[in-house]
């Protein structure tokens, strides 16, 4: 029962190329964080997003971005609270990184446009969820924060005339020498575009930088907070380059997404947890508390891990598919002005919060695993490849993300990426008429590296057999029966190419690599739940590498965390 993976989508050559110093994969809040940064500093950037610049993940951000921010709050009790939820395998230089940068970082965005809600005396208004110990949580709108950040960002992309190629799926990284070679670093990247004119079908950007912000991996899941591109394009390309990915198997499932029925599949719309920080429970269907003191001194704010775990517990016992969050103490006046956008999408589904309590479950919600990087967010092993936001892992997630972290962490290491580039940038003028060195031309991959495409056909079967086998309760049976399905894939006789199986290519390897870990990791911790390996063990304290083999084959490490368990 061993997984194959291909070392290349199969693809046809690129048709036509731009050049560019650095190619920024994602137009999220790291993505484009990272390309304005860039643009600041005079580099030629050439932003690629899978759709349009504001389809990704960053908008469906409802509760906000987490930072020191208050008067009664520092760095390091951020720090302390990001470890806890983090379970032990944190990398605290990382989370320093974070928690001590991210203020300045939030303040930026403000500066730079982005609407936050204030308080009297101008200050941000801050709220608390689950795992904080301080209200450190800014948000704008109410519950609309990612979608104001993300517009300050677009608008000063777009006031920058930073290029933009839309509607693009990123396929695998350009060379500039073949593999094997000594001296072989990025040379850009291939990609698809549903475009206009010459740039229709397979094209190139040459550029010696390449920095993935390709978002999230949800849509391996039939049911996930994620839209519909987060289909793991990034995960997966640096699996194919060589790269290492980190953490996989913590999948962070979010206790509160609306219940749409027993048939609802795809994208599920999120209920934030900030609807909770202000004091709504969950309940049962007889409305009895599920989060109590004994299962946690945080109740309904307990890190994500626990209420989504307890909440299948009581699902389970009660053979019932959902739950519900009662937010009818809150009143009408405290909804309307907070969670407007909630609000709306309760009540287009039938669901009125004010007077009813909303009907949730647990979806697919954050990758805490990604991209392995080091505190500069460069990859190791693979010059000239950066990653940052949830395609990445840095470490400060751990074994589960602390709510509101993740918009801070794209801002902060969308950043040092940023800053690294720009401090090795040559002074020397080059060629051109900017007084850049023209990249590197990238040279033809070798024949004998194996290239695949699974058929676009298996998505659905890939997404439910994920959901049943490798969702929040996991067991040694359910993970091998998914391990047999993904393993059973022919990954040479798939489809003709095209973004359909280019996508379904890619969750199947990701999929595969999470599956791979998740066996692997006997035991429970953090967002990581086995039935049958029901505690947490001192000899998981570290991180599990996986990386994919010249035969196709994945290849993992165990990398133990040094420090002492927080």
């Amino acid at each position: 029962m061993t997984v194959r993976l291909p070392s290349r989508l199969r693809a046809p050559a690129p048709g036509w190329a731009r050049q560019a110093d650095v190619v920024v994969v994602g137009s999220g809040v790291a993505g484009l964080s990272a390309a304005l940064r860039l643009h600041a500093g005079r580099r030629r950037v050439v932003l690629v997003t899978k759709t349009v610049l504001d389809a990704g993940s960053t908008r469906w951000a409802q509760g906000g971005v987490a930072a020191a921010l208050g008067p009664d709050d520092d760095p390091d009790q951020h720090l302390q609270d990001t470890l806890v939820a983090g379970v032990g395998i944190c990398d605290e230089a990382a989370v320093r990184v974070l928690v001590t940068e991210g203020p300045a970082r939030v303040r930026e965005l403000a500066d730079l446009g982005a609407s936050f809600d204030r308080v009297d005396g101008g200050g941000f208004a801050l709220t608390r969820e689950g795992g904080h110990h301080r209200d450190r949580v800014a948000h704008a709108g109410g519950d609309a924060t990612g979608l104001e950040m993300q517009r300050a960002l677009l608008a000063a992309v777009a006031a920058a005339d930073i290029e933009v190629i839309e509607h693009a799926l990123v396929l695998d990284l350009l060379w500039s020498r073949p593999l094997g070679e000594p001296g072989r670093r990025v040379a850009g990247i291939s990609l698809h575009v549903l475009g206009e004119g010459s740039r229709d079908g397979v094209g190139a950007v040459h550029a010696p930088a390449v920095v993935l912000a390709t978002g999230g991996l949800g849509q391996v899941y039939d049911s996930t907070t994620n839209p519909h591109v987060s289909t793991g394009d990034g995960v997966a390309l640096a699996l194919r380059a060589g790269a290492a990915v980190a953490d996989l198997e913590f999948v962070q499932f979010h206790p509160t997404a609306l219940w749409l029925g027993a048939g609802s599949r795809g994208q599920q719309p999120l209920v934030s947890e900030a609807v909770r920080g202000e004091g709504a429970v969950l309940v049962d269907q007889a409305g009895v508390r599920v989060m109590t003191p004994e299962v946690h001194p945080l109740v309904d704010l307990a890190p994500r891990d626990v209420v989504a775990k307890q909440m299948s517990r009581v699902m389970h016992d009660h053979g019932v598919d959902h739950l519900y969050l009662d937010a009818r103490g809150l009143g009408r006046e405290v909804l309307e002005r907070r969670f407007p956008t909630i609000l709306a999408t309760c009540r287009a589904a039938g669901v009125d919060p004010v007077t009813q309590p909303v009907p949730v479950a647990p979806a697919a919600h954050y990758a805490s695993g990604g991209v392995r990087t080091d505190l500069w967010g460069r990859v190791p092993d693979v010059p000239g490849l950066y990653a940052c936001g949830e395609v990445a892992c840095t470490g400060v997630h751990g074994a589960n993300r602390l709510a509101s972290n993740s918009l801070l962490e794209g801002l902060v290491f969308a950043a040092r990426i940023a800053d690294d580039l720009l401090a090795h940038r040559s002074e020397a003028p080059g060629p051109d008429e900017h007084g850049f060195d023209e990249p590197p031309a990238p040279v033809a991959e070798r024949d004998d590296v194996p290239t695949g495409l699974v058929s676009a056909g298996l998505r659905p079967e890939l997404a439910v057999a994920m959901s049943a086998g490798a969702g929040v309760l996991r067991s040694a049976a359910g993970l091998a029966g998914t391990a047999k399905l993904l393993a059973d894939v022919d990954v040479r006789a798939g489809d003709d190419p095209g973004p359909d199986a280019w996508q379904t290519t890619n969750l199947h390897t990701v999929a595969s690599c999470l599956v791979a870990a998740a066996i692997e990791r006997e035991e429970t911790r953090g967002a990581h739940w086995r039935a049958d390996f029901p505690d947490a063990r001192d000899a998981w304290r570290g991180h599990l590498l996986t990386r994919l083999a010249p035969d196709g084959t994945l290849e993992s490490a165990f990398v133990a965390v040094a420090e002492e368990p927080v």
